[in-house]
Parts: C-alpha cells; sequence; structure tokens
C-alpha cells in the first residue's frame, strides 16, 4: 500500500517486525514501515553474528565475539568501529552521526550502543539504543522432565 499523505515514507521501507509476529483476524504478517522498520534493522544487524545468515555470509556485526572481553578505550573504539562500519555496508537509508557506548550499568551486565543518527531522505535526526548483555540462563529445577 502507497502511503499517499507521505511519499517518503514509501522509500524508507516496510518490513516484517522484529520478533516476527502475525494478525490472526487479518492472516497476515503485522509489518513495520518508516524509521520502526530502520530501527528492526538496525538490531537485527547488530544482533546478528556474521556467517549466520546463508545468502549474505557477511553480514553481521559479531559483538557476540566481544562479550567476555575488558571494556577499555581500545575496545569501545573496536565496537564503534565494527557497527559504523556494519551499518555503512548495510543500511543505506541512514548516516551515523554519532556512536556512544554507555556503561553506567556494567556492574549488572549490561552495556546500552547509542546511535544517533540521519535517516538520508528526510533528513531527520533519530536514536536507537541497543542493549548489549549476556541473559541469565533458566534455573534448570524449574523444567519440567520429560516422562
Amino acid at each position: 500500500m502507497i502511503n499517499e499523505q507521505n511519499p517518503d515514507r514509501n522509500f524508507i521501507g516496510r518490513g516484517w517486525s522484529f520478533p516476527p509476529q502475525f494478525d490472526i483476524s487479518s492472516k497476515a504478517v503485522v509489518m513495520t514501515e518508516g524509521v520502526e522498520d530502520i530501527n528492526n534493522s538496525l538490531h537485527i544487524l547488530l544482533s546478528t553474528v556474521a556467517g549466520e545468515r546463508v545468502m549474505n555470509m557477511s553480514y553481521g556485526c559479531n559483538l557476540d565475539a566481544l562479550v567476555f572481553e575488558s571494556l577499555d578505550t581500545s575496545t569501545i573504539t573496536y565496537i564503534k568501529s565494527k557497527i559504523e562500519t556494519a551499518i555503512l555496508f548495510y543500511e543505506a537509508r541512514i548516516e551515523v552521526e554519532r556512536i556512544e557506548i554507555n556503561t553506567q550499568n556494567i556492574l549488572e551486565g549490561v552495556v546500552l550502543i547509542e546511535v544517533d543518527y540521519i535517516v538520508s531522505l528526510t533528513n531527520n535526526r533519530f536514536n536507537f539504543v541497543f542493549p548489549f548483555y549476556r541473559e541469565e540462563g533458566t534455573e534448570l529445577s524449574s523444567i519440567v522432565p520429560i516422562p
């Protein structure tokens, strides 16, 4: 469906929601468009390991490989460079303005990656925050054994 009120949104794109969801009433995939679609795309890009996509083996950012690295200036610079390069190659709809690594909650195991970007077509500025952390495992005693 073409957006008659704002034709620029047609270029920005439309895609499946992330994670994929289905609308039972319309029997269709829930779609996102505009900036929400860009943010979904950034989330997928930053959480994908290179080699994970069969038809595009270089797609991804490989941030998982850095989970246990010490977060010093060198590592922060390397993370920013990896993210900027991945966005440059795989998200042509935006221009990165700034990438910041927020370490306020590092003792809880959470590092927030903040990406300020400009949508190339509309020249509008937006911010995307990606939580980079290792989720704790579930308690194994709560799992029901299979008979």
